[in-house]
């Protein structure tokens, strides 16, 4: 008899401890693919200002050339 509650203990405890196990490997998991989201929402972020500063660029040089253009067509 007390084999088998010295058994029944042993798995229960193995039990508990699987389950703990699963527990923590999931929150890992979870936070794991949060940074990678965070992760990937800043690579987005820097290459939307990017795109944003070369508009802007290139706008700033259109106005650019066609101030000059003006004033040569005034000149």
């Amino acid at each position: 008899m007390k084999k088998v509650l010295l058994f029944v203990a042993l798995v229960a405890t193995l039990g508990f401890a699987s389950c703990t196990n699963k527990q923590a490997e999931a929150e890992k998991a979870r936070l794991d693919s949060l940074a990678e989201v965070a992760r990937l929402d800043s690579i987005a972020a820097v290459e939307q200002a990017k795109a944003d500063s070369i508009a802007a660029a290139a706008a700033a040089a259109a106005a650019d050339t066609l101030v000059e253009a003006a004033a040569a067509a005034i000149k």
